[in-house]
């Protein structure tokens, strides 16, 4: 079985999140094969879309929001993401069960003694009245029925878990600032929650594994989990298992994949990106070795933006007067601090509409 070293993974990963060529493809395109942005940072998305599309227009996102073709909602991991309105409701029921159990992990004691099936008829009750509702005014509404939990608790399994959510627009469109007033999934886009197969079968566990070595592989079975939060995809990935190819990392490793995905050269160059916060390019793996050092590993997870070098996490960015600030997290060479800067310098302009094209590199430590 063929051995994939990191710089292998790692540059059939660039190649997979549209992150080695930036792509010509229609912005509700990229979202569906990335499978999702995650999105808790409202503007978070529309970084990681310009890092990954030529020409991206911030505005044709902010569309897709209020055309309802993409959605704001808790998916993977219990985290919001951004993805498409098919997605949603095909992806949402085969998340359920994960949903309620990340949210218990939190609440578990809180929530002792609540039927949840009575709690989600009663919230789905409440909200049918068509008016969109802060989790906090949700849970308001049923505490009088169920003080005992208290409202954060209440609105949270409520919201998170038991009944499929958006957040609506204006939150999450182009330099908005906009608190999160939910409504239901199935009411705003006028079409229901896809249903379980009534045979036992897992076409979406499937989907969900095709869809995934399309936008990370090749990976293992527990980067796919790490990704979705999904424990129970074993049979789904059995089932779909005579599509795939085998390889193995340096560690030994299964990988799965796609046999026609690209895993390009290891030594294709790798033009630094600039990434939001909690990208998926970086969380959406077990093992992120491939992409980012373990001495790193927490920055992502801390909400730092990164800066990819020769493919690899390298510094970290923020903004400030309309100035992109750059910390190198090792030395550059000067190829190198070229191409970031001038990467950042086009971030600038994008981030400003045109106004500033500046940027600042720290001295490499």
């Amino acid at each position: 079985m063929t051995v994939l070293d990191t710089r292998a993974l790692n540059r059939a990963t660039l190649a997979r999140q549209l992150l080695l060529d930036r792509a010509d493809l229609p912005v509700l395109d990229a979202v569906a094969h990335l499978g999702g942005l995650q999105a808790q940072e409202p503007q978070e998305p529309f970084v990681g879309l310009w890092s990954r599309l030529r020409a991206f227009d911030p505005a044709v996102l902010s569309d897709l929001l209020t055309g309802r073709s993409v959605v704001r909602t808790h998916l993977m991991r219990r985290t919001v993401h951004l993805v498409t309105a098919d997605d949603a409701l095909a992806w949402r029921a085969r998340h359920d069960a994960m949903l309620r159990q990340r949210v218990l992990g939190v609440y578990r004691d809180e929530l002792a003694g609540v039927d949840l099936d009575e709690l989600a008829a009663a919230g789905r009750a409440v909200m049918a009245d068509g008016e969109p509702r802060s989790m906090s005014e949700l849970a308001r509404a049923l505490a009088d029925r169920w003080p005992k939990p208290g409202p954060r608790p209440l609105g949270e399994i409520l919201v998170a878990a038991l009944i499929p959510m958006v957040q609506l627009p204006p939150r999450g469109l182009w330099r908005t600032r906009a608190g999160v007033r939910n409504a239901p999934l199935s009411s705003w886009l006028g079409r229901e929650v896809d249903p379980p197969a009534p045979d036992g079968s897992d076409p979406v566990g499937q989907d969900l594994v095709r869809r995934y070595l399309a936008a990370f592989g090749p990976a293992a079975s527990a980067d796919l989990r790490a990704w979705c939060g999904l424990a129970g995809l074993p049979a789904a990935i059995t089932a779909v298992r005579e599509e795939l190819v085998s390889f193995r990392d340096e560690r030994g490793r299964e990988l799965l994949d796609l046999p026609d995905a690209p895993r390009p050269d290891p030594e294709t160059p790798a033009p630094a990106r600039f990434l939001p916060a909690f990208d998926n390019a970086i969380l959406g793996y077990h093992d992120r070795g491939r992409i980012i050092d373990d001495a790193h590993r927490g920055l992502s997870v801390a909400g730092a933006r990164v800066v990819l070098v020769d493919g690899r996490v390298a510094a970290t960015w923020t903004v400030e007067a309309d100035t992109v600030l750059v910390t190198p997290l090792r030395r550059f060479s000067r190829a190198e601090r070229t191409d970031v800067a001038v990467q950042g310098r086009e971030l600038a302009g994008f981030l400003s509409d045109g106004d500033s094209d500046r940027v600042r590199i720290a001295a490499s430590s």
